[in-house]
Protein backbone atom coordinates (compact mmCIF):
# COMPACT_ATOMS: atom_id res chain seq x y z
CA UNK A 1 0.00 0.00 0.00
CA UNK A 2 1.15 3.53 -0.74
CA UNK A 3 2.61 4.83 2.56
CA UNK A 4 0.95 8.18 1.99
CA UNK A 5 -2.52 6.74 2.66
CA UNK A 6 -1.69 4.79 5.80
CA UNK A 7 -2.81 7.73 7.91
CA UNK A 8 -6.19 7.69 6.21
CA UNK A 9 -6.54 3.96 6.85
CA UNK A 10 -5.95 4.63 10.54
CA UNK A 11 -8.72 7.21 10.56
CA UNK A 12 -11.05 4.86 8.70
CA UNK A 13 -9.98 1.99 10.97
CA UNK A 14 -9.82 -0.22 7.91
CA UNK A 15 -6.78 -1.85 6.30
CA UNK A 16 -7.42 -2.58 2.64
CA UNK A 17 -6.78 -6.10 1.45
CA UNK A 18 -6.99 -4.69 -2.08
CA UNK A 19 -5.17 -1.33 -1.84
CA UNK A 20 -5.93 -0.43 -5.46
CA UNK A 21 -9.56 0.12 -4.43
CA UNK A 22 -8.59 2.91 -2.07
CA UNK A 23 -6.26 4.42 -4.65
CA UNK A 24 -9.10 4.48 -7.15
CA UNK A 25 -11.47 6.00 -4.59
CA UNK A 26 -9.03 8.87 -4.08
CA UNK A 27 -8.46 9.53 -7.79
CA UNK A 28 -10.37 12.45 -9.28
CA UNK A 29 -11.24 12.32 -12.97
CA UNK A 30 -8.73 15.11 -13.62
CA UNK A 31 -5.84 12.82 -12.62
CA UNK A 32 -4.21 9.96 -14.52
CA UNK A 33 -5.69 6.54 -13.83
CA UNK A 34 -9.12 5.11 -13.12
CA UNK A 35 -11.27 7.82 -11.59
CA UNK A 36 -13.46 7.34 -8.54
CA UNK A 37 -16.75 7.98 -10.36
CA UNK A 38 -17.89 4.34 -10.46
CA UNK A 39 -17.04 3.82 -6.79
CA UNK A 40 -18.85 7.07 -6.01
CA UNK A 41 -21.98 5.67 -7.69
CA UNK A 42 -21.80 2.55 -5.55
CA UNK A 43 -21.00 4.40 -2.34
CA UNK A 44 -23.88 6.80 -2.84
CA UNK A 45 -26.35 3.90 -3.04
CA UNK A 46 -24.91 2.23 0.06
CA UNK A 47 -24.90 5.48 2.03
CA UNK A 48 -28.54 6.20 1.20
CA UNK A 49 -29.60 2.74 2.33
CA UNK A 50 -27.57 2.80 5.56
CA UNK A 51 -28.91 6.22 6.55
CA UNK A 52 -32.48 5.29 5.56
CA UNK A 53 -32.32 2.09 7.63
CA UNK A 54 -30.94 3.95 10.66
CA UNK A 55 -33.60 6.66 10.48
CA UNK A 56 -36.35 4.07 9.97
CA UNK A 57 -35.30 2.34 13.19
CA UNK A 58 -34.60 5.49 15.22
CA UNK A 59 -37.80 7.35 14.31
CA UNK A 60 -40.68 4.83 14.36
CA UNK A 61 -43.30 7.58 14.48
CA UNK A 62 -41.93 9.68 11.61
CA UNK A 63 -43.82 9.88 8.34
CA UNK A 64 -42.32 9.02 4.97
CA UNK A 65 -41.94 12.71 4.19
CA UNK A 66 -40.18 13.42 7.48
CA UNK A 67 -37.82 10.49 7.01
CA UNK A 68 -37.03 11.67 3.48
CA UNK A 69 -36.20 15.18 4.69
CA UNK A 70 -33.99 13.83 7.48
CA UNK A 71 -32.15 11.57 5.06
CA UNK A 72 -31.71 14.40 2.56
CA UNK A 73 -29.99 16.61 5.10
CA UNK A 74 -27.61 13.78 6.03
CA UNK A 75 -26.60 12.62 2.56
CA UNK A 76 -26.38 16.04 0.90
CA UNK A 77 -23.06 17.25 -0.45
CA UNK A 78 -22.44 19.79 2.31
CA UNK A 79 -22.73 17.15 5.03
CA UNK A 80 -20.47 14.72 3.17
CA UNK A 81 -17.89 17.43 2.55
CA UNK A 82 -17.85 18.41 6.21
CA UNK A 83 -17.25 14.81 7.28
CA UNK A 84 -14.52 14.52 4.63
CA UNK A 85 -12.83 17.62 6.07
CA UNK A 86 -13.05 16.21 9.59
CA UNK A 87 -11.06 13.13 8.56
CA UNK A 88 -8.63 15.12 6.40
CA UNK A 89 -9.66 13.36 3.21
CA UNK A 90 -8.53 16.22 0.99
CA UNK A 91 -4.89 15.59 1.93
CA UNK A 92 -5.01 12.18 0.23
CA UNK A 93 -6.79 13.00 -3.03
CA UNK A 94 -5.11 12.49 -6.39
CA UNK A 95 -5.91 15.46 -8.62
CA UNK A 96 -4.77 16.70 -11.99
CA UNK A 97 -2.43 19.75 -12.07
CA UNK A 98 -5.26 22.15 -12.86
CA UNK A 99 -7.53 20.98 -10.04
CA UNK A 100 -4.62 20.87 -7.62
CA UNK A 101 -3.60 24.42 -8.47
CA UNK A 102 -7.15 25.71 -8.04
CA UNK A 103 -7.54 24.10 -4.62
CA UNK A 104 -9.66 21.16 -5.70
CA UNK A 105 -8.73 19.20 -2.59
CA UNK A 106 -10.75 21.73 -0.60
CA UNK A 107 -13.75 21.91 -2.95
CA UNK A 108 -16.92 20.58 -1.35
CA UNK A 109 -18.18 18.69 -4.40
CA UNK A 110 -14.87 16.87 -4.88
CA UNK A 111 -14.63 15.99 -1.18
CA UNK A 112 -18.22 14.73 -1.06
CA UNK A 113 -17.79 12.55 -4.13
CA UNK A 114 -14.52 11.14 -2.85
CA UNK A 115 -16.05 10.18 0.50
CA UNK A 116 -18.83 8.30 -1.25
CA UNK A 117 -16.19 6.57 -3.36
CA UNK A 118 -14.35 5.54 -0.19
CA UNK A 119 -17.57 3.97 1.10
CA UNK A 120 -17.85 2.03 -2.15
CA UNK A 121 -14.24 0.93 -1.90
CA UNK A 122 -14.61 -0.28 1.70
CA UNK A 123 -17.71 -2.25 0.74
CA UNK A 124 -15.94 -4.02 -2.13
CA UNK A 125 -12.86 -4.65 -0.02
CA UNK A 126 -14.83 -6.15 2.88
CA UNK A 127 -18.60 -6.50 3.19
CA UNK A 128 -21.76 -4.55 3.87
CA UNK A 129 -21.61 -4.91 7.67
CA UNK A 130 -18.13 -3.38 7.90
CA UNK A 131 -19.07 -0.59 5.49
CA UNK A 132 -22.24 0.20 7.44
CA UNK A 133 -20.25 0.33 10.68
CA UNK A 134 -17.80 2.80 9.11
CA UNK A 135 -20.57 5.04 7.79
CA UNK A 136 -22.44 5.13 11.08
CA UNK A 137 -19.25 5.86 13.01
CA UNK A 138 -18.40 8.81 10.77
CA UNK A 139 -22.00 10.03 10.95
CA UNK A 140 -22.26 9.66 14.72
CA UNK A 141 -22.16 13.40 15.40
CA UNK A 142 -24.62 14.25 12.62
CA UNK A 143 -27.09 11.59 13.77
CA UNK A 144 -26.91 12.83 17.36
CA UNK A 145 -27.67 16.43 16.36
CA UNK A 146 -30.42 16.10 13.78
CA UNK A 147 -32.84 19.02 13.47
CA UNK A 148 -36.51 18.43 14.17
CA UNK A 149 -38.80 17.50 11.31
CA UNK A 150 -40.33 20.99 11.39
CA UNK A 151 -36.94 22.69 11.23
CA UNK A 152 -36.19 20.76 8.04
CA UNK A 153 -39.15 22.30 6.24
CA UNK A 154 -38.27 25.27 4.08
CA UNK A 155 -39.43 28.72 5.26
CA UNK A 156 -42.18 29.04 2.63
CA UNK A 157 -43.74 25.76 3.75
CA UNK A 158 -43.49 26.67 7.43
CA UNK A 159 -45.02 30.09 6.81
CA UNK A 160 -47.90 28.62 4.85
CA UNK A 161 -48.61 25.99 7.50
CA UNK A 162 -48.44 28.62 10.26
CA UNK A 163 -50.99 30.82 8.52
CA UNK A 164 -53.28 27.95 7.53
CA UNK A 165 -53.36 26.62 11.08
CA UNK A 166 -54.75 29.99 12.19
CA UNK A 167 -57.26 30.37 9.39
CA UNK A 168 -55.35 33.27 7.84
CA UNK A 169 -54.86 34.09 4.17
CA UNK A 170 -51.88 32.56 2.42
CA UNK A 171 -48.79 34.74 1.83
CA UNK A 172 -48.35 36.63 -1.42
CA UNK A 173 -44.97 36.94 -3.14
CA UNK A 174 -44.19 39.74 -5.57
CA UNK A 175 -41.04 40.47 -7.55
CA UNK A 176 -40.06 44.08 -6.99
CA UNK A 177 -36.93 44.17 -9.10
CA UNK A 178 -34.61 42.04 -11.23
CA UNK A 179 -31.14 43.50 -11.63
CA UNK A 180 -27.71 42.48 -12.91
CA UNK A 181 -26.45 40.70 -15.99
CA UNK A 182 -28.25 37.62 -17.29
CA UNK A 183 -25.63 35.29 -15.79
CA UNK A 184 -25.64 37.03 -12.39
CA UNK A 185 -29.13 38.31 -11.75
CA UNK A 186 -30.40 39.52 -8.39
CA UNK A 187 -34.08 39.18 -7.48
CA UNK A 188 -35.76 41.48 -4.99
CA UNK A 189 -38.96 39.91 -3.67
CA UNK A 190 -41.67 41.08 -1.29
CA UNK A 191 -43.59 38.66 0.92
CA UNK A 192 -46.92 39.88 2.33
CA UNK A 193 -49.23 38.30 4.87
CA UNK A 194 -51.98 40.47 6.29
CA UNK A 195 -50.42 43.72 7.48
CA UNK A 196 -46.91 42.30 7.54
CA UNK A 197 -44.41 42.75 4.71
CA UNK A 198 -40.79 41.73 4.23
CA UNK A 199 -38.34 42.24 1.37
CA UNK A 200 -35.38 40.02 0.53
CA UNK A 201 -32.77 39.71 -2.22
CA UNK A 202 -31.39 36.49 -3.72
CA UNK A 203 -29.57 35.23 -6.80
CA UNK A 204 -32.74 33.35 -7.80
CA UNK A 205 -36.43 34.02 -7.34
CA UNK A 206 -36.76 30.93 -5.15
CA UNK A 207 -33.94 31.94 -2.81
CA UNK A 208 -35.33 35.45 -2.47
CA UNK A 209 -38.82 34.13 -1.69
CA UNK A 210 -37.46 31.69 0.88
CA UNK A 211 -35.50 34.45 2.63
CA UNK A 212 -38.49 36.79 2.60
CA UNK A 213 -40.65 34.02 4.09
CA UNK A 214 -38.01 33.35 6.75
CA UNK A 215 -37.96 37.01 7.73
CA UNK A 216 -41.73 37.19 7.87
CA UNK A 217 -41.90 34.11 10.09
CA UNK A 218 -39.42 35.72 12.47
CA UNK A 219 -41.61 38.80 12.47
CA UNK A 220 -44.96 37.17 13.27
CA UNK A 221 -44.08 34.09 15.30
CA UNK A 222 -43.75 34.97 18.96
Amino acid sequence: MNPSVIGLCRVLKHTFGTPVLLEEALTHRSAIGHSNERLEFLGDAILNFVIAERLFNDYPQASEGELSRLRATLVKGETLAEIARQIGLGDYLRLGPGELKSGGNRRSSILANALEAVFGAVYLDSDFVICRHLILRLYEGCLANLPTANELKDPKTRLQEYLQARGLALPVYRILEISGEAHAQQFTVECSAGTHHTVAVGDSRRKAEQEAARQLLALIVI
